[in-house]
């Protein structure tokens, strides 16, 4: 690999949105790293992109597990000595759809902010000496619509109606630390940018999305390759800007 090789790395990535967002990446020229908790599937979730002849490779990373981390940032350092793009893809639902926020467990609340949140704070802080030795490094934060506050007070909203508690306020909570990188990291290269999806058909949701799986990772992608002239500190879906 030359030294103007761009390396990306996306968490989560072994099904769904991840998945196609490795595919549009290494499709795009970037080396991109699959990552995923359980070794064998994520060597078979790279071994089919490769197959088709992209530039892809597997690594293990469970986001919850230190020492996973540690060690997913040790074989990139090793391997490249940095990392152009991180996206933070990975992400549950634990939300009992039957109850009222007043009645979800605070079980729930602790897992889903321990994947959707600490997870995400951990990766990236310990990413970030590699994201700093590379030219212009993007942060890519996947958030949802349901992290807005705006929307959700909003009665003609499409989401007024829809409350998920525990994921809508981890979401919102990631939505605040993207906000905040983006503010520490304001006179260096690298932007730092949260993005919606859509609402799209994976097994999160039981294919019940209205846009399709590659829709759903352009926002990340489109957000992962943009140049200097991009924004750091946005909330967007395709390019468009939502409200907090």
């Amino acid at each position: 690999m030359n030294a103007t090789q761009k390396v990306a790395l996306v968490t989560g990535a072994t099904r769904g949105i991840g998945q196609e967002t490795v595919r549009q990446l290494a499709e795009a020229g970037v080396t991109t790293l699959l990552a995923g908790r359980d070794p064998a599937r994520t060597q078979a979730a790279a071994d089919k992109l490769k197959a088709e002849g992209l530039p892809v490779e597997p690594i293990t990373l469970d986001v919850t597990n230190a020492d996973t981390i540690q060690k997913a940032v040790a074989e990139v350092k090793a391997r490249f000595g940095k990392l152009d793009i991180l996206v933070n893809n990975a992400g549950i639902v634990v939300d009992d759809f039957a109850k009222a926020p007043s009645e979800q467990t605070l079980d729930a609340w602790r897992e889903t902010f321990d994947t959707n949140l600490f997870a995400v704070v951990e990766v990236t802080k310990a990413f970030l000496p590699l994201l700093k030795a590379a030219p212009a490094a993007r942060i890519v934060n996947v958030s949802s619509q349901l992290g807005s506050l705006t929307l959700h007070v909003d009665p003609t909203s499409p989401i007024y109606n829809f409350k998920v508690p525990a994921y809508d306020a981890s979401k919102s909570a990631l939505n605040s630390w993207t906000v905040h990188l983006a503010y520490e990291l304001r006179d260096t290269p690298i932007k730092v940018n949260a993005v919606h999806p859509g609402y799209v058909q994976t097994d999160m949701n039981g294919g019940q999305g209205e846009i399709d799986v590659p829709t759903g990772a352009k926002s990340s992608v489109g957000m992962a390759l943009i140049g200097a002239d991009g924004p750091t500190g946005s909330f967007t879906y395709l390019g468009k800007t939502l409200p907090w």
